[in-house]
Order: structure tokens, then sequence, then C-alpha cells
């Protein structure tokens, strides 16, 4: 029973290392996009701080990955005048997830230009749905998303989100994954228009 337990539990840490490599990691690029609170005056944070464990990290340890995170988020809040603090306005939790996604596509069979369909040339098309001429290619792929949070520490309220979605490619290099990772967090706070104290 406690090694069912155990090894539940060593999934559940794979699963988050690999997808904290999500931002670096994708196939094509993440699509990455981030909302703030409308109605929260931003000029009222000046400084910042990381949830301990953040939700990518395990309350035992803190994964490699989360410190990519934290210094590429941590040059980010920087760079907008932010300091960290052992008491800050805000709090940044990252979390991550993976899923299981099917792709169907549908195109029309190449060799149905000629041969017996032929005779359309081109004149006309069959009905949608219709059975012949076609292929349906089936394939699986992993899908990951990482969000970042910022949380208004004393309100316990978030305040703002970047979100970064895409298919995982583990065919990367760990220095990919972590130029990847700085690459990500630097486009998903493009969307963060805010400095401190302003």
């Amino acid at each position: 029973m406690q090694s069912h337990s155990l090894f539940k539990r060593l999934i559940h840490l794979v699963s988050l290392v690999a997808v904290t490599a999500l931002v670096a990691s994708c196939a094509s690029g993440p699509d990455i996009k981030s909302d703030y609170d409308h109605t929260v005056d931003f000029s009222q944070y000046k400084t910042y701080n990381f949830f301990n464990p953040m939700g990518i990290e395990n309350p035992n340890y803190s994964s490699i990955y989360g410190s990519i995170f934290r210094d590429a988020i941590g040059k980010e809040m920087e760079s907008r005048g932010y300091t960290l603090s052992d008491n800050p306005d805000l709090l940044i939790n990252v979390s991550g997830r993976l899923q299981d996604k099917t792709k169907v596509t549908t195109t029309a069979d190449p060799y149905m230009g000629g041969g017996y369909y032929g005779y359309r040339r081109g004149y006309y098309d069959p009905w949608g749905g219709y059975g012949y001429g076609t292929t349906t290619h089936v394939s699986n792929y992993t899908e990951g998303t990482v969000n970042v949070d910022m949380v208004d520490r004393a309100a316990k309220r978030m305040v703002w989100e970047g979100v970064a979605v895409g298919r995982v490619d583990e065919k990367k290099s760990s220095e990919e994954r972590r130029q990847g990772i700085y690459a990500g967090i630097q486009e998903m706070f493009a969307g963060y228009p805010f400095r401190a104290g302003q």
C-alpha cells in the first residue's frame, strides 16, 4: 500500500517536471496570453516574492525548473522596478498540467483527382460527408499548460495571470528548454503593462 502511494507521488513529480519544460519544449512555440484585473490599482505594488513551494514544486524539494522559472520571472519583475522582499505586496505562483489530446483531420485523397473519379475533373465536388475520396488521420499528442499567477498577498486575490499552452516536444535538450523558458516568460510578461509604484 505504501509503495503504491510512493509510486503515485513519483508519477506526479515526473509529470510536474515535464510540464515545467513546456514553455521551452513546444513543437511550434506555445500560445501565450495574459490578462489582469482591471479594477485593481497596480501602482500600490512595489515588492514581490514567490509561493513556497510553487505549484510546479513538491513541498519536499524545489525542482531545477522551479529555480529557472524564479530567475526568469525575477528578471522581468526587476526590469519593471519591483524588489524581491520577505514581506511582499505580490506573490507569484507557477503551476502546470499535462493533458493527452487527439487530433482528427480529414483530407481529400490526392489520387482521387485522376483515375475513376477523374471524370469530375474539378467541375464539381461531392457533398459534405461524402465517404469516398477522403483520408482521415488521427494523431495523439500531449498538450501542456503553464500558468503564472500574480496574487495580491494582503487581499489573497489573483490580479494578473499569464498562460502558455502548446504541444510538448520531449526531444529538446535541457539547454533548449532552459532558453525556451526564459523566452516564454519574457513573451508572457510583454502582456504585463505595469511598473512598480506607477
